[in-house]
């Protein structure tokens, strides 16, 4: 990439605002931050002062902080603040989006970030986000909400950490807090919606709906649920999943007061000569 040419020092300048310093390893800029934005890019960059935005093009990448967004385009959005200072308040990124910080990296086609609320919507036909433990992908969206530390990937979710694999229409992944009361970079909990699937190189589970810890392996899994080992098979509308041991329980679900009936199907070993 070029180095910084006159102009781009002038709009780093420019995009001096309000960001927060403490979102320094989050894949946002976040809002609060005195730290100037600095943008580089092979083709220019324009600035449209009567319709407030700057744009960057040709191996576009702005940088404030820990976090760097790169793209083939970018454009920021600004407004003046009370104080009469240039404000961002949205930055688009478009063609061969990536956003990276020490600990995670995020990919798409596209990708809009409202600034003071703190929302990135990432799209495109393959959407993936890598932290050092984790990978998410969809192939439709993933929302980044910085203020409740949470990810929505929509559209063939999949969520992957060793040899286990959490799918569904929709997966919500909601991150650690860290000593200093921001978002870590470990995803604490999965949620999963529709069509769930989880799987390790031994056990499928399948439901309606499940809850995932990445970190202790347990799963509770509910509605149509069927976990399979083999051609040995639970069938049931509760049951838990402990991934690390490897121990299957399909229970009555706590919600139907005991009314539910739980079924098993298992295979004998076939006998020799048989």
């Amino acid at each position: 990439m070029k180095p910084a040419g006159p102009t781009a020092l002038l709009t780093a300048m420019m995009l001096a605002g309000s960001f927060d310093p403490a979102v320094a390893q989050s894949l946002g800029f976040g809002s609060g931050n005195d730290a100037p934005i600095q943008i580089e890019a092979d083709d220019g960059i324009e600035w449209q002062r009567q319709n407030k935005l700057y744009i960057a093009r040709g191996n576009a990448s702005a940088k404030q902080g820990g976090t760097t967004v790169e793209a083939d385009s970018l454009v920021a959005f600004y407004r003046e603040s009370a104080t009469g200072d240039n404000e961002i308040y949205r930055i688009d990124a478009d063609g061969n989006v990536r956003i990276y910080s020490e600990d995670e990296t995020a990919t798409a086609e596209k990708a809009v970030y409202d600034v003071f609320n703190g929302v990135l919507v990432l799209t495109g036909e393959q959407v993936q986000l890598d932290t050092q433990e984790d990978r998410i992908v969809a192939k439709e969206s993933l929302e980044y909400y910085e203020q409740d530390r949470l990810a929505v990937a929509r559209g063939d979710a999949l969520a992957i950490r060793e040899d286990r694999r959490v799918k569904a229409d929709v997966l919500m992944a909601h991150f650690k807090e860290d000593a200093g009361g921001e978002r870590a970079s470990q995803i604490d909990r999965i949620e999963a919606v529709g069509g769930v699937v989880i799987s390790t190189a031994t056990d499928v589970a399948q439901a309606t709906h499940g809850d995932y810890s990445p970190d202790t392996g347990l799963a509770t899994l509910s509605g149509d649920v069927r976990i399979t080992r083999g051609d040995n098979q639970l069938n049931g509308e509760y049951g838990e999943v402990d991934l690390n041991t490897g121990v299957s329980r399909m229970l009555n679900d706590p919600k139907s007061g005991g009314d539910g009936r739980v079924k098993g199907l298992f295979m004998p070993s076939a006998r020799k000569g048989q």
